[in-house]
């Protein structure tokens, strides 16, 4: 676990995880089917359970919705590699963890 010093944030736990998914059919039958994982479905096929140990939330976020919270487009820009997953962080004190990493 990460010591807080001054003017530094510090990260208290994972909060989410998740691969971002291009074929939600194909991902809903490894991660629910095969895996035995049981996902809830929200709108726009997001997939999603906080009843794993060790995160808050896993949840399988499809690229187009992943592009649109980045981009505000449903595509991804071909000029940049496609993300394979996404990671959340919950810290002690989100303004200052704003700054010291706009500084950084």
């Amino acid at each position: 676990m990460s010591k807080k010093t001054q003017g530094r944030f510090k990260v208290l736990f994972v909060a989410g995880f998740g691969p971002v998914v291009q074929d939600i059919s194909k991902s809903h039958k490894f991660y629910v089917d095969a895996l035995g994982l049981s996902l809830q479905k929200e709108a726009g096929e997001y997939l999603h359970t906080e009843k794993l140990d060790g995160v808050k939330t896993f949840a399988l976020w499809p690229l187009s919705q992943a592009a649109q919270s980045c981009f505000g487009s449903k595509s991804w820009p071909l000029d940049l590699p496609v993300p394979q997953a996404w990671l959340e962080f919950d810290v002690d004190d989100i303004e200052e963890a704003g700054t010291e990493l706009r500084k950084r």
